[in-house]
């Protein structure tokens, strides 16, 4: 097969997308700063219509926002946005946790235990962006195990909205989450409780709920 061949407009526009996002919830592309098309193609190395495609995806996530003839712009944080979006994230890794620890078997239990190691020595070394990376494998293994598509889809929808509170709250890696919560999730996993799962797991994400007022930007003045 020939490796050289055109590649197709989707994955254009879904690697302008993934890039796009990945700045938005970095802060490279901070909340309120206004984004063109063209300069954005420019440092993607794209044309400009797969990143307008990509940025009218990033508008139905809530991530970007336009106005008519003015200006395109990344959303700001709003604390009833973001608490709205946290809400929905907690109830879905709920549902997966009630669905997943009758399924989970010793290799799950390990992959979780190995993940809550790596986000301890992550947060010990202030490193956020592992810490995180660390966090999102530990849950994940819920998450697949529960073989729930519509969660795992929906999650991931949603992520975005709070994954930019955790990095502006959490720049000190070392309040970035709570590997003794995670520890109790894993126990209570191991010995097949599954309310005692859901009871921490509905800890964990709540605390992201309610760190929303703390988000909010100040007043739009465009």
């Amino acid at each position: 097969m020939d490796a050289l061949r055109p590649v197709s407009r989707t994955l254009l526009r879904d690697r302008a997308y993934e890039a796009l996002r990945e700045a938005i919830v970095r802060g490279e592309l901070a909340p309120g700063s206004v984004v063109k098309d063209a300069d954005l193609a420019e440092r993607l190395g794209l044309s400009r219509a797969p990143v307008r495609e990509a940025l009218a995806r990033l508008g139905d996530e809530g991530l970007v926002e336009t106005k008519p003839q003015s200006y395109t712009r990344v959303t700001r944080l709003v604390s009833r946005v973001v608490r709205d979006a946290a809400s929905v994230v907690r109830v879905m890794h709920e549902l997966a946790a009630r669905t997943a620890v009758p399924l989970l078997g010793p290799e799950g239990i390990r992959a979780m235990r190995e993940a809550n190691a790596r986000f301890a020595s992550a947060v010990r070394a202030a490193d956020v962006e592992a810490a995180l990376r660390a966090d999102d494998e530990l849950h994940d293994v819920l998450v697949g195990a529960s073989g729930n598509h519509a969660v795992a889809a929906t999650i991931a929808r949603y992520t975005p909205l709070i994954r930019r509170v955790e990095r502006r709250l959490f720049g000190d890696a070392g309040t970035c989450g709570s590997a003794e919560l995670h520890a109790r999730l894993i126990d209570a996993c191991e010995a097949g409780d599954t309310e005692e799962a859901v009871r921490v797991t509905s800890e964990i994400w709540r605390a992201l709920e309610e760190l929303a007022d703390e988000a909010t930007d100040p007043p739009d003045r465009l």
